[in-house]
């Protein structure tokens, strides 16, 4: 079948303008059909290890661990600072009973006897002022003392009895004691530089075999007359007559 002219032209225009339509269709519909992208997020990380702790007034401390999970745990255990002896400052001949009451407790486990077995409340209080003072040949302050400066004033203040000065005056102006007679006051003497029986170092015996005394190395302190340092040196046991 032949198409005249005229007709040719009209279907041809119909053509290019349905083609146009169905492009011009399809950019639309892609454009109200396209999925808006969804705006990129941050990731939000938390740090490991955070540890608060309330503080006063309202203030909290924070602390940050630098450690992250699966480190190993720093097991390393912190050294305490080491405990500071304070001195009785007053030396009365009586005491405060809940002060001896707290003496007693002290020396009894430091002796190993029981509280009730020390009843010199001003003997405990005596060595309580003097313990830890450092050793210094020929001294006697509170600075530094020796071993029969020591004793002398012990038995000044405890008993109000005076003693001579050095050690091997003392000794040879008591009465001789068998250690297993030992009570409280005794002194107790020692020969502490090599071979020979002069008596260099004294103490005053308590009770239970222990006895206080200036040592050289703890300054004063409480001693026990079977450690085998103070049982080789022993050289016998002297009462005063009080």
């Amino acid at each position: 079948m032949r198409i005249s002219l005229p007709t040719y032209i009209a279907l041809l225009v119909m053509f290019s303008s349905c083609k146009a339509f169905k492009s011009l269709t399809a950019k639309d519909n892609s454009a109200n059909n396209s999925t808006t992208a969804a705006p990129k997020t941050k990731t939000i990380s938390f740090l490991d290890d955070i540890t608060v702790t309330p503080g006063t007034g309202g203030d909290r401390n924070i602390t940050a661990s630098k450690e992250r999970k699966g480190s190993k745990e720093n097991t390393t255990p912190v050294a305490a600072d080491p405990p500071k002896t304070i001195k009785a400052v007053t030396l009365t001949n009586t005491t405060d009973n809940s002060n001896a009451a707290l003496l007693q407790m002290k020396y009894a486990a430091l002796l190993n006897v029981g509280p009730e077995q020390l009843n010199n409340p001003l003997l405990l209080q005596t060595i309580d002022h003097w313990w830890g003072t450092k050793y210094c040949y020929g001294g006697q302050t509170d600075n530094c003392i020796d071993c029969s400066g020591f004793t002398q004033l012990l038995f000044d203040q405890v008993y109000s009895l005076h003693i001579p000065r050095v050690a091997q005056d003392q000794y040879d102006s008591t009465g001789r004691v068998k250690e297993e007679k030992l009570t409280e006051g005794d002194l107790v003497f020692f020969h502490t530089t090599g071979r020979g029986k002069s008596i260099t170092h004294v103490g005053v015996y308590i009770t239970n075999n222990k006895f206080a005394h200036a040592s050289t190395s703890d300054g004063v302190t409480i001693a026990d007359l079977n450690d085998p340092y103070w049982k080789q040196r022993y050289r016998g046991a002297g009462r005063v007559e009080k």
